[in-house]
């Protein structure tokens, strides 16, 4: 655990760096608020939700076990669609400073591990671009090329994967520039 000695403050303040870049982003830049859509007869759809009882949860449709998929009458449902995931919150205002938190606390570990590796990779004293390069790769890794996933199996449109690789890879520069900077020497 030397590194953690060695390396709490590059942790912590990429951390803080990564919360308020990603809030500008986000918030007030306008690059993301295309990012999702309102359901064509809102009030309609959310009171036939409302009506099933859904519990929070992860919900795929049409839904069917591996043998199901195979029928005509699944393959039947898939081709008059809609065919989709939906993600059932608890219901309520969402929980801004909740998520907040926990994104915090998301990018405290990316940063830990980003220091494991790079304390273990990089000598002390060594100069910015070595310790940026191994870093940035790390942090960009963590932030960035995880959500190509969300493209390839949760159907999330590739512009908005595309723009959150985007994000992941300036987290990950944020977080290799602060790592260069803060690096012991």
């Amino acid at each position: 655990m030397a590194f953690l000695t060695a390396l709490w403050l590059p942790i912590l303040l990429a951390a803080v760096i990564v919360l308020v870049a990603s809030s500008i982003m986000h918030m007030v830049l306008p690059y993301h608020h295309g990012d999702y859509k309102k359901l064509p007869d809102e009030d309609k759809a959310l009171a036939a939700l409302r009506g099933a009882g859904l519990p929070r949860g992860l919900y795929i449709f049409p839904f069917g076990t591996h043998q199901e998929m195979k029928s005509p009458a699944m393959q039947e449902k898939y081709r008059q669609g809609p065919v989709g995931m939906l993600t059932v919150f608890p219901s309520g205002p969402p929980a801004i400073p909740k998520y907040m938190a926990l994104w915090f606390v998301y990018c405290l570990i990316i940063g830990f591990f980003v220091a494991y590796l790079t304390f273990h990779t990089v000598a002390r004293g060594a100069d910015y671009l070595a310790v940026f390069r191994v870093a940035g790769t790390a942090a960009f890794l963590a932030y960035g090329l995880g959500n190509i996933s969300n493209g390839i199996w949760k159907g999330q449109p590739w512009s908005s994967v595309i723009k959150e690789v985007i994000d992941g890879l300036i987290y990950g520069l944020l977080t290799a520039g602060t790592f260069g900077w803060l690096w012991p020497r």
